[in-house]
């Protein structure tokens, strides 16, 4: 029977030692890699499996090098290494094992810290800073902040933001959840969003406590119950006379307002309006993507009226069609008091419900074609797989007959202008 290796390895064959794996005994084997690199290994049977742990870097080894303040174990130093672990393998205790539930209690204590020391407040900034860039809009985006500050900073803006609780988004949303229901809404959904995105880095752990359904939705009123206003419309037949007194009023409100109808557009796509979206030879205005609300691009067919208004701003000479003062863009509440002075109750996106009421009761046109010249997503994911096309022509001819009608000039029967000459 061979004899037992112990104590093989001098100082000296240690600092001289080449490449190649080197046996000091009783498990202990001095590693030196191609590069010059060395590192200690003890190995060790446990359960009839040998293993490898490394010494030069376990705790004990680390704790050793700071008292001597050298680079590297000595021979003698790395024996009394391998002496401690090989009395935990003794024990039935798995160095690799150990080692690693140490690391992991490490890096969990560590992970502790790090998320006491993060607040909501900052978590929120960081969200809003990476979401922000895809929302079009920059009121939407002053808002997500506005709301923040107002409702939910001064309550747990400063606090861990693992240790928001469901008492605190209570605390948040109850003093408002009636006065302000649609506000409310909005901010419960935009700390539920903050409180994931928290989770999601490591900062959090368990249900989020601003979640609505089978959670909140036990405590708090139903949203279904709450008031929430929908654009007031003026019926389809008042339509002619409350054109025909605006267009008495001599004001870039009044031809924003008309254009507004007639192209059945939204507030944000008319007022953002420049010239160079306009070829006024084919009497078509494409809305790009970033203003629409579906984000996709929209062309919208002129009638002759339109094209009117558009004569008439041309003369304003300024690169927005409908500029406000100091040649910005005009106030969305241009339109609004315009409406209240003219003592007409309705919105002006009612006049969109305006526009589709007349749609489907006086003409005759399918119900796509309507639907697209308002620039509405088609809800049924297969049927919008396979359209293509935007039914272009077919609305132009749907917006000229709603111009028709809002001048009060639609033709009768007898008026009706043959497409051919006679034969």
């Amino acid at each position: 029977m061979p004899k037992k290796l112990t104590k093989a390895l001098t100082p000296l064959q240690v600092k001289n030692a080449k490449p190649g794996r080197h046996t000091d005994g009783e498990g202990l084997h001095l590693l030196v890699k191609k590069s010059g690199a060395r590192s200690w290994v003890y190995r060790f049977m446990l359960n009839g499996k040998a293993r490898d742990v490394g010494l030069s870097q376990c705790p004990e080894s680390i704790e050793v090098l700071q008292k001597t303040g050298a680079k590297e174990l000595t021979l003698s130093q790395a024996r009394d290494v391998a002496a401690i672990y090989r009395m935990k393998v003794k024990a039935g205790i798995d160095p690799l094992a150990a080692r690693q539930d140490a690391a992991a209690m490490a890096e969990a204590d560590k992970k502790a810290r790090l998320a006491a020391s993060v607040t909501f407040r900052a978590i929120a900034e960081t969200y809003i800073a990476m979401k922000e860039g895809s929302w079009r809009n920059p009121k939407h985006r002053q808002q997500w902040r506005n709301t923040l500050d107002t409702y939910a900073f001064p309550i747990i803006g400063d606090m861990a933001v693992g240790d928001v609780e469901t008492s605190h988004v209570l605390a948040i949303l109850e003093s408002i959840w009636k006065e302000k229901p649609e506000t409310a809404s909005r901010v419960r959904g935009r700390i539920e969003a903050i409180l994931d995105a928290a989770k999601v880095r490591g900062y959090r752990h368990g249900e989020n406590p601003a979640r609505w359904r089978g959670h909140l939705a036990q405590i708090l009123p139903a949203r279904t119950r709450l008031s929430r206003g929908h654009h007031k419309a003026a019926p389809y037949d008042a339509v002619p006379d409350i054109m025909m007194a605006m267009r008495k009023r001599k004001a870039v409100a009044a031809l924003a307002l008309e254009f507004t109808i007639l192209t059945a557009g939204r507030t944000g796509e008319v007022l953002g309006a420049r010239w160079a979206e306009f070829d006024l030879g084919k009497a078509v205005w494409t809305v790009p993507a970033d203003r629409m609300k579906a984000g996709k691009e929209h062309r919208v067919p002129l009638s002759t009226q339109a094209m009117e208004v558009l004569r008439q701003t041309q003369q304003l000479k300024s690169d927005r069609v409908f500029p406000g003062a100091r040649d910005r863009q005009m106030s969305g509440m241009a339109m609004s008091m315009l409406l209240r002075r003219m003592k007409v109750d309705a919105t002006v996106h009612g006049f969109r419900s305006s526009f589709r009421d007349w749609a489907a009761e006086c003409t005759g046109y399918p119900h796509e074609v309507c639907e697209m010249a308002l620039a509405h997503t088609i809800g049924n994911k297969a049927e919008a797989a396979y359209r293509r096309g935007d039914l272009f022509e077919k609305r132009r001819g749907l917006m000229e007959e709603w111009c028709q009608y809002c001048l009060g000039t639609r033709p009768e029967f007898g008026q009706i202008v043959p497409i051919r000459a006679s034969i």
